[in-house]
This record gives C-alpha cells, sequence and structure tokens, in this order.
C-alpha cells in the first residue's frame, strides 16, 4: 500500500520537476571593500596594458554583482596574462575562490570576483556584445527616442 502512494521517478527527476531551490539573499560587501577590490583590478589591468578599462556600478540595477570592470586586450596572449595575474593577486588580496572563464584562447575572459565581474574582450568583441551600451546609465535616462525626435517648439 505505501509504494501505491509513492510518485514514480528518481530522486533527480523529482527534483528537477521541482525547479531550482530558491537562492539566498546576496550579501552585501562593504563600500570600502568594494573599492580596495576594484583599485586591485584596476591597477593590475593597467599594469597589464589592458586598454579602455571601464568600470560600471551597477548596484540596484543588477541582481547579480555591485560593479563591473571591462578591459579591451589585443592579443590572446596578453588577455590570458591578465586574467591569471587578476586571479592571482585577487586571491593574494584575500577574494577567495576567483572563477575564471573563457581563458583558453577566446574573444572574451570573464572573472568573477563576486560583486565585481571583469570582463576582458578583443577589440571586435568588445564592440559587438556592447556591454558599456547595455549597462551604461544612459540607459537610466527617461527620455525616449521619440522624445528626441520630436523638433523643439
Amino acid at each position: 500500500m505505501k509504494e501505491a502512494a509513492k510518485a514514480p521517478g528518481t530522486p533527480r527527476k523529482k527534483a528537477a520537476a521541482a525547479g531550482p531551490k530558491p537562492r539566498a539573499a546576496r550579501k552585501k560587501t562593504e563600500p570600502s571593500v568594494l573599492d580596495r577590490v576594484q583599485a586591485i583590478i584596476v591597477e593590475s589591468l593597467e599594469a597589464d596594458k589592458a586598454e579602455n578599462v571601464t568600470v560600471l556600478d551597477l548596484a540596484g540595477r543588477a541582481a547579480f554583482t555591485d560593479r563591473m570592470v571591462i578591459a579591451t586586450g589585443l592579443a590572446d596572449r596578453q588577455i590570458s596574462a591578465m586574467a591569471t595575474h587578476l586571479q592571482e593577486k585577487l586571491r593574494e588580496a584575500g577574494v577567495g575562490r576567483v572563477p575564471v572563464e573563457g581563458a583558453g584562447g577566446s574573444d572574451w575572459v570573464l572573472i568573477d570576483a563576486g560583486d565585481i565581474v571583469v570582463h576582458l574582450f578583443k577589440p571586435e568583441a568588445r564592440e559587438l556584445y556592447a556591454l558599456e551600451k547595455m549597462w551604461g546609465s544612459d540607459l537610466d535616462d527617461p527620455r525616449t527616442d521619440e522624445d528626441e525626435a520630436e523638433p523643439a517648439a
């Protein structure tokens, strides 16, 4: 009789059907700590001759991070070296585990430093993905394109 009450399927299938577990709310990092980590990131990238280093403040606008750093490297080896050096410096600073995605020779490398996400691009990929346009503060402007198109009276 107990066997009939069980739902069919394996525990894995049941978990998949139930959906993902709710995530715990992300802990806010103190601004002074963010500033210190951001300074380490920017200094490391500039020491490795990164071009056009841009920092975007996403606090309150993105659930996954508070800040985003975007930089350009000219070659795969340069980007890979920037990622490796940055990962080492962040570990030395006590950030902990710093996962790196795409460091094996791609046009885009992502470094997850917790509350700061770093994107390293080749110039063509940076232009293609245009993260500054996607996350830039100009998107917060309440005016629309239609407002700009109308001539002033």
